[in-house]
């Protein structure tokens, strides 16, 4: 079947990549920004709120070791996707909780999810996750890439 690609949005995506990375099937992992309107942004121009871009991570994955299904479940795993426009401490459309689909079953997908995870009741607020279609991915700068290995550490919260 090949590799596929899925692209979330679930705040600072130094420790989103890191949490990523620990499940079998995903192949890499790229962090950027995405579902904006600036072409090619600047890390120092998405953090101002000001592109329309979230934080996001690009995973290419193996379909046949892990679905997209059980990617959007480790997503709502990993951050709070009641938090409207705030994941921990960062704050701003930037770091809202997102699904970037590529295709109409991936939406549908997501959509499944959304009331699959509101139906377990799980969290005490309802699901704010923006669910939209994918656009340009625009890669992160370098240091941006693999933060927490670099770093020795788990960032944004997340370990």
């Amino acid at each position: 079947m090949g590799k596929a690609t899925a692209i979330f949005g679930a705040g600072c995506f130094w420790g989103v990549e890191a949490f990523f990375e620990r499940f079998e099937g995903i192949t890499h992992t790229r962090v950027g920004y995405t579902g904006g309107h600036t072409a090619h942004p600047s890390y120092e121009q998405v953090k101002t709120g000001t592109t329309g871009h979230a934080e996001a991570i690009s995973i290419e994955y193996d379909p046949e070791v892990i679905t997209y299904g059980g990617l959007v479940n480790i997503f709502f795993e990993c951050h709070d996707p009641t938090s409207r426009n705030k994941q921990g401490i960062d704050v701003g459309h930037q770091y809202r909780s997102a699904i970037f689909y590529g295709t109409e079953g991936e939406k549908a997908i997501a959509e499944e999810k959304i009331q699959q995870w509101t139906n377990k009741g799980v969290f005490k607020r309802p699901i704010v996750t923006e669910v939209t279609e994918a656009g340009t991915f625009y890669e992160a700068e370098e240091y941006h890439q693999k933060y927490s290995q670099k770093n020795g550490s788990f960032a944004c919260g997340i370990s």
